[in-house]
């Protein structure tokens, strides 16, 4: 793999989102957020009554997958703002909900399954804020714990360099102790969240990977180092962490680096302040190997050895998988003994061989993270 350096993205550099058009709906114009919005980012803006031409100009574009990257569509949502993450019944899920904010991202991973997810895909934001937050409201009123996280469908980060969300968010999931907020990134995107209060109910979550694949394989995104110091300052302000091996590319010489990332992470932040650690193989649906080999020329993530999963998407063998996994958890455990590790999609098979024990056994899954949660983050409301 080639190890091309680029430009990261750092506090203090990029200070706004970088797009050639900004889309406007109609139905949406007049909304205070908009012309907030508008007046932070230095590009025409167009009012269109709906989602149709922006679609037309994505379809007619040679890579509609990087034209959707340099145009933004301020809509509403019409959907639902909170929804169950779309798991599958054949491989353990965490229980997670997605708190849907807007779609697609700024920077360019090779492996993302944006690419072919969203046809074609459209860097959006919804600004009926009104209507999430009182989806948050019936939400916390509910019997249970919830944990949330805006990164599904998006970078949580990405929407600070021209919003004012996380000023929103933060201290609305501050004022109740029944959910957490998750914010997964790959930027270096944090100083509005040194100013809010937090009260420990939002966690901030970095997606990590090797130096190598950060090089090679995510465009455009914070490099390991300015990810781990960003890291470093949130657990400064009293926010509680998370990390995601997610996808974990499997290549020559991959378990050295991998050890390496996690020293280096154990050396950045306090484990007692890790909420959870998630391991996950790189696996995909077969139509994005000719979107990964078209745009991205020298990549060879989407030719390693492969079969097609119980849910359709194409993973690695599972020995090969296995044989990483137990070395993963393994370095782990030497330097957080505590900390909470656990399998994004995988099986029990997969579970019992590299970690030792079903989720089953300790009450599932959802029931592990609920229990960290409530550990790191002082949550309540929790059921034995």
């Amino acid at each position: 793999m080639p190890g091309a350096k680029k430009k990261t993205l750092r506090p203090g550099i990029a200070r706004t989102l970088k797009i050639s058009t900004l889309y406007i709906d109609r139905q949406v114009s007049d909304s205070p957020l908009v012309k907030s919005i508008r007046s932070r980012i230095k590009a025409p803006a167009v009012v269109v009554e709906d989602s149709s031409r922006v679609y037309d100009i994505l379809s007619r574009s040679d890579d509609p997958v990087q034209k959707g990257k340099e145009i933004l569509f301020l809509t509403r949502n019409k959907g639902a703002f909170i929804k169950d993450c779309p798991g599958t019944s054949y491989y353990t899920c965490c229980g997670y909900k997605i708190l849907h904010i807007g779609t697609f991202c700024i920077m360019d991973c090779s492996y993302c399954v944006l690419q072919s997810y969203f046809h074609p895909p459209l860097l959006q934001f919804f600004v009926n804020h009104d209507e999430l937050l009182a989806s948050l409201d019936s939400l916390f009123k509910e019997n249970g714990i919830n944990r949330i996280g805006t990164g599904e469908f998006t970078d949580s980060l990405i929407w600070e360099l021209c919003t004012d969300l996380s000023s929103i968010l933060v201290p609305k999931f501050a004022g109740q102790s029944s959910s957490i907020l998750e914010l997964k990134t790959k930027t270096t995107v944090i100083n509005n969240l040194k100013k809010l209060k937090h009260n420990r109910k939002t966690i901030i979550s970095w997606s990590l990977n090797t130096e190598r694949i950060i090089h090679t394989e995510e465009r455009k995104t914070a490099s390991l180092s300015a990810r781990l110091s960003a890291a470093t300052q949130c657990e400064s302000w009293g926010y509680p962490l998370s990390f995601h091996f997610d996808p974990v590319i499997l290549y020559e010489g991959c378990e050295k680096e991998y050890k390496n990332v996690l020293q280096k992470l154990f050396a950045a932040v306090s484990a007692e302040n890790i909420v959870w650690i998630s391991l996950g193989t790189f696996r995909f649906m077969p139509n994005l190997k000719a979107i990964t080999a078209q745009r991205f020329r020298n990549s060879k993530i989407v030719y390693g050895e492969f079969i097609p999963g119980l849910d359709g998407k194409m993973r690695y063998f599972k020995p090969l998988r296995l044989e990483f996994y137990k070395k993963m958890v393994s370095w782990i455990k030497e330097l957080g003994p505590d900390v909470l590790v656990y399998f994004c999609m995988e099986d029990d098979d997969v579970w019992e061989k590299a970690i030792g024990f079903l989720p089953s056994e300790r009450g599932g899954l959802s029931r592990m993270l609920d229990e960290s949660a409530v550990c790191h983050c002082g949550l309540n409301n929790f059921v034995p």
